[in-house]
């Protein structure tokens, strides 16, 4: 007779200093505690361990790389890409996108954020 064994999966993902990722607390996770999940920033990468820095607040030092997920800039921009210009939501969506294009300009807190110049028209 033959036994089937569930694929054992693993992920190969090497994440560096500074990638956004969403950590899950295994031991919280297993035992169906809430906040098992967290939004975090890495602050130190060595081999398959990790320190993470929660966007909340604290250090998570010693985690495993399995428990990780990259959080890709495409997905946190999805809503200022994909904002509407008209109706009653375009004041919220214009105001995050506004936030998030001043906060990418914003190289240094000595210079003040500033506007493209706009392009010359050449006759």
């Amino acid at each position: 007779m033959r036994s089937s064994t569930p694929a054992v999966t693993t992920t190969s993902t090497v994440f560096t200093v500074g990638d956004y990722v969403l950590y899950r607390d295994p031991a919280l996770f297993w035992a169906g505690k809430p906040g098992h999940t967290t939004i975090c920033r890495v602050a130190w990468a060595g081999g398959h361990r990790y320190t993470l820095e929660p966007v909340t607040g604290g250090l998570v030092r010693e985690v495993q790389g399995d428990y990780l997920r990259l959080l890709p800039p495409i997905d946190a921009m999805r809503d200022i890409d994909t904002a509407t210009l008209s109706g009653d939501a375009v004041v919220d969506g214009m105001i995050a996108g506004a936030s998030a294009w001043l906060s990418q300009q914003h190289v240094s807190t000595e210079q003040r954020p500033s506007l493209p110049e706009l392009p010359t028209q050449q006759d």
